[in-house]
């Protein structure tokens, strides 16, 4: 007999009857530090190894019982992510990627392509208007300290834009982020956080009608992410 599949994604650990919503307190891509991670049926093994060695979380887009908030795990590799359920009683800090800019890698490990384009990014004036910061592996590893990023690691970075971006202003900000990753011998991603939910910045500068948007309640393709989430929050209502 083949061994039960792991899941990608825990199962709600509440009753299926529960009303469920969106916690504005905690937002996509902050980390949080945890005191503790409830066991839940079907977690892969390396799970509680790797909170051991960092009891961090991530906060990824879902909707939450009262009392609950959607985290994402990470492992040691690359096939080891798993979205879980974390107590909001748990949690003990919560680290925002643009609370993390000036933060500095380990002397041995400053010399890592994705942390010399965070360094030069720091001063760039592209990105002075906008409250951004590292996610991804880069952005682990500076809020834990432990060793996540590799010398070809990409750059995760996440960019707040509450005001609308126009697809000109979305090019040339492309233009000059692709510009810097070259000259660090690196590749970088950048994604737009707009009222609707995420975007790919790459997206939002392309010739494409619509854009993918990816929110709590999943991924949709919107002509403009920032009326899209007036109209989408008069839908739900």
């Amino acid at each position: 007999m083949k061994p039960e599949a792991t899941r990608a994604c825990a199962l709600p650990p509440w009753a299926p009857d529960k009303q469920v919503a969106l916690d504005s307190r905690w937002r996509a891509h902050d980390l949080l530090k945890l005191r503790r991670l409830a066991v839940l049926p079907g977690e892969p093994e390396w799970v509680r190894s790797a909170f051991a060695r960092a009891p961090f979380a991530v906060v990824r887009r879902a909707e939450s019982a009262a009392g609950y908030v959607a985290v994402g795990l990470r492992g040691g590799a690359r096939n080891e992510r798993y979205g879980a359920w974390a107590e909001t009683a748990d949690i003990e800090a919560v680290i925002a990627p643009e609370s993390l800019v000036g933060i500095q890698p380990a002397v041995d490990r400053a010399r890592y392509p994705v942390f010399n384009i965070l360094h030069a990014l720091r001063d760039t004036s592209c990105l002075a208007e906008f409250s951004w910061g590292p996610t991804g592996s880069a952005g682990f590893e500076l809020a834990t300290g432990l060793p996540t990023t590799t010398p070809i690691s990409d750059l995760d970075l996440l960019i707040r834009t509450p005001a609308p971006l126009s697809r000109e202003a979305a090019r040339a900000l492309l233009g000059e982020l692709t510009a810097y990753a070259e000259r660090a011998g690196t590749r970088l991603d950048a994604q737009l956080e707009t009222p609707a939910g995420g975007v790919a910045l790459a997206e939002l500068a392309s010739d494409k009608a619509r854009v993918m948007v990816r929110g709590a309640q999943g991924p949709r393709l919107v002509a403009d992410p920032w009326p899209a989430a007036e109209t989408h929050m008069r839908e739900s209502a």
